[in-house]
């Protein structure tokens, strides 16, 4: 199959499968107001569904890898939308848990970055790479730009349990377009390296280490942003439809952040481009803590730190498949997303628990300012150099 009919599907899948992530925000209030809950119940399901995403994400990777990534994003498909009914149909914090938790984790694993993009890579030039990745993950905020006013129009005329059966509708087109990511990696020759091998000269690699961490700090501020933001906008006062229009100018903005510096990645050094993505987002939530909130400012800090948002993902995936090779590239940036997945658990309770405790999100979000000083350092001292090279040179 022609890597343009693979990218494009891979398009359609991180559309589908991001924008219905994306949209999980507009359900905190609705669901938390109906059943009486805090809003620490509604967000320890979606951390927890978020570190089970990062936690199975190795080993739908590695699934992929041996078995072929068609059937891997077809179950991760059929998952989606049996969690998106078990959520409509929750009425407990355990049926939450199981529904959007659980299947919805397992869902993610299997049907979004690290098994889809790993196979665009595997099709695309090297020199097309960068840019093929850039694409593939801007069809991700797209969806996030797309879907989340269908998402609000179905909460209004539905009801939440509505809006969530017909996104899983929509959901259900991620199994067809599985088939165009049918085939796996050649198989191992002899002499050439194992899985094992594989895993642990990724393990004494420093700079596998370093983009874990950093990864992790993507994932605290990203979902804690998702899941939080349509909710600090109304306690500031705005409707929830500014918070709605937020996050869709964030996906939005954030298709033209990840053409430009997945163009960029190709071009220039990846870990710098990362750094730099850290600070600016550390500069932009201090801004948004800074002043108060009006539709103007809200606008403003959508729109830039939009730019920002998954263009970390063509560049640290790019930097695995770049430094490792693309024989394991699936396992290998799964783990690495691990990371990211820790911090995405950790960014949607902590925000939760620190406004149940406080009534504000400001604590959570100078933590968010911190971390992204952090990530900007943690990213530099990554050597870029593929481990080939450097063994020839030593050879």
């Amino acid at each position: 199959m022609s890597p343009g009919v693979v990218l494009a599907c891979a398009c359609l899948i991180l559309c589908v499968g991001f924008g219905v992530r994306a949209s999980f925000g507009l359900f905190l209030q609705p669901m938390s107001l109906e059943f009486g809950w805090g809003r620490e119940v509604f967000s320890f399901a979606m951390a927890l569904q978020n570190l089970l995403w990062g936690a199975l994400g190795p080993l739908a990777g590695g699934i992929a890898d041996r078995f072929g990534a068609g059937r891997v994003v077809a179950a991760g498909g059929v998952c989606y939308v049996l969690g998106l009914l078990a959520m409509a149909a929750s009425e407990t914090p355990l049926a939450l848990q199981l529904g959007s938790g659980f299947l919805i984790g397992l869902a993610l694993a299997g049907a979004t970055f690290g098994v889809v993009l790993a196979v665009v890579a595997r099709v695309t030039p090297p020199e097309k790479r960068s840019m093929a990745l850039g694409i593939a993950t801007a069809a991700g905020s797209f969806g996030q730009f797309a879907l989340l006013p269908a998402a609000q129009l179905f909460i209004e005329q539905l009801d939440w349990q509505g809006a969530l059966v017909a996104l899983a509708a929509v959901t259900a087109l991620i199994v067809p377009l599985a088939w165009a990511m049918r085939g796996r990696p050649a198989a191992a020759s002899a002499g050439s390296q194992s899985l094992s091998a594989a895993l642990r000269e990724a393990w004494r690699e420093r700079g596998f280490h370093l983009l874990f961490w950093g990864y992790f700090v993507c994932g605290f501020q990203l979902l804690m942003f998702t899941v939080h933001l349509p909710a600090y906008v109304t306690d500031a006062g705005l409707s929830l439809r500014h918070g709605m229009m937020a996050v869709a100018m964030i996906g939005l903005f954030n298709i033209m952040g990840c053409f430009a510096f997945g163009w960029l990645g190709g071009r220039y050094s990846k870990k710098w481009l990362l750094a730099a993505i850290y600070l600016v987002r550390a500069a932009l939530i201090a801004f948004l803590i800074a002043f108060p909130l009006t539709p103007a400012t809200l606008y403003f800090f959508a729109a830039t730190m939009g730019i920002t948002w998954l263009s970390t993902v063509p560049l640290t995936n790019g930097l695995v498949g770049q430094i490792f090779g693309l024989r394991y590239m699936a396992m290998l940036t799964s783990i690495v997303f691990f990371g990211h997945q820790i911090g995405s658990f950790l960014g949607i309770w902590l925000a939760g628990w620190l406004y149940d405790a406080t009534g504000s999100y400001n604590i959570a979000f100078m933590i968010a300012i911190a971390l992204g000083v952090f990530a900007a350092l943690v990213n530099l001292p990554v050597d870029e150099r593929p481990i080939a090279e450097r063994k020839a040179v030593l050879a």
